[in-house]
């Protein structure tokens, strides 16, 4: 009897133990039979080592990972802190995408627990993206925009040269997201040009002579060591933080290649304070390695209740480069 029930409480466990097991698989869209198994191996530790750090309530384990850079330790264990995640799927496939630079995976289901703060529920469900450089190594790991957004922002202009610019620019805009989510102020630091000018509105009433008031967006600005500053102190006082983005539009300039506009929907969440409005942001990318902000902008989507209209959301056409 003893050794039927000692059987079969390690059956138990080892079906316990399996459960957090995550197997990826890729469907199609790299032909390297080699570099394939190895990415699939490389996503199927990752997932696996992070719901079960999930569930034991501890950090990751990177060496459970295989080979995993420091840098992207450094950028996962910063979004662990601020907010602990689980693969929601046990058997994932997916398409793999080919960049400039290399390889990518996205659509990686994410349930996301903020510390201490909130439960898991549908409001927490976010989606990651893998990218690995061109022998199959990860090179990064980001909170994504939707597949949906991503592909319309690709297949908006299919010129080779501008298609591969867009790629970047849409990854280098969900390291802009996650590094809000982890509290990442080195990198946006790194980021933003050093006279980059920043600008927040705010509704206020604008009283009339007549006894009335109407709502009105007032416009304040930034210098970036103004901003930064700012940003610190939000860092600081918030636990947890969850910035996401929708309704993306690219636009690049007419004159100069090397400049995009980017009009984004954002949603800010901390454990005090929430808002969404439309973010802008000028990218200078002349230097794709390290491209710049130079003006980032944000207005609240609604004015007195109502949408704030379109042609007073802030685009390329609004600054001199």
């Amino acid at each position: 009897m003893k050794k039927l029930l000692f059987t079969f409480i390690v059956g138990l466990l080892a079906i316990s133990a399996k459960a957090d097991n995550v197997t990826f698989s890729v469907s199609d869209g790299i032909d390297n039979a080699a570099i394939k198994s190895k990415i699939e191996t490389s996503v199927s530790k990752m997932l696996t080592e992070i719901n079960a750090a999930q569930e034991a309530g501890r950090n990751l384990n990177f060496s459970a990972m295989g080979t995993v850079g420091t840098r992207v330790q450094q950028s996962m264990a910063m979004l662990w802190e601020n907010s602990p995640f689980k693969c929601t799927d046990d058997d994932i496939v997916e398409h793999c995408i080919t960049t400039g630079t290399g390889f990518q995976v996205r659509n990686i289901p994410l349930a996301m627990k903020p510390t201490g703060e909130r439960e898991f529920g549908e409001d927490e469900y976010q989606e990651a993206v893998i990218s690995f450089d061109r022998q199959g190594n990860i090179e990064s790991f980001y909170l994504s925009i939707s597949m949906n957004l991503y592909m319309n922002v690709i297949k908006s202009n299919l010129e080779l040269t501008d298609l591969r610019r867009r790629q970047l620019i849409l990854d280098y805009v969900e390291q802009f997201r996650t590094a809000y989510n982890q509290k990442d102020i080195n990198f946006l630091n790194q980021v933003f040009s050093d006279d980059a000018l920043i600008i927040t509105g705010t509704v206020i009433q604008q009283k009339h002579s007549e006894g009335f008031s109407t709502p009105k967006i007032k416009y304040n600005k930034q210098t970036k060591e103004q901003y930064i500053k700012n940003l610190r102190g939000v860092f600081a006082r918030n636990s947890y933080i969850k910035v996401t983005f929708n309704d993306i539009e690219v636009m690049r300039h007419p004159v100069n290649p090397n400049f995009y506009g980017v009009t984004l929907l954002q949603g800010w969440t901390s454990g005090t304070y929430h808002d969404e409005g439309y973010l802008f942001l000028l990218w200078d990318f002349t230097n794709e390695s390290a491209p710049q902000i130079h003006v980032r902008t944000w207005q609240p989507d609604k004015i007195g209740g109502k949408p704030l209209p379109k042609d007073e959301v802030f685009s390329l056409s609004d600054f001199d480069i």
